[in-house]
């Protein structure tokens, strides 16, 4: 996770996006991240069973949903603005800046984890 010390030294297109948070696709084929309402343990165990929607439920446009399914932990910001690019081609000129801000904003919600990106050592 990114502290906000580091993030003046840290280039954003080379972390890896990780989920940490639950989600399903609705019938329009978009994500829902399902945040939970309560994460305190008492609270968990005594309250939820008896809410009939115990989490909140973020609905993600086409590019946030394709941009959330990239969050896998192993592909590279970089990488996925490269995707967006080529699926989305009307925002081509903007895509590193729209995901830059939107991974920016997931992260502060604690939704994804930015990592620094490990490559493996090159065989010879």
């Amino acid at each position: 996770m990114l502290r906000r010390k580091n993030r003046q030294s840290i280039n954003l297109l080379e972390l890896t996006p990780e989920q940490r948070a639950t989600w399903e696709t609705a019938e329009n084929g978009n994500v829902v991240v399902l945040i939970p309402k309560f994460q305190h343990e008492l609270l968990v165990k005594w309250l939820v069973p008896h809410l009939k929607y115990p989490h909140v439920r973020v609905k993600l446009d086409r590019l946030g949903s394709f941009v959330w399914k990239q969050c896998d932990g192993r592909t590279t910001v970089a990488e996925i603005a490269e995707r967006l690019r080529s699926e989305f081609t009307e925002t081509a000129e903007s895509a590193e800046d729209r995901i830059r801000t939107f991974l920016l904003m997931l992260e502060k919600s604690d939704l994804v984890n930015l990592n620094a990106h490990v490559t493996a050592p090159k065989q010879q």
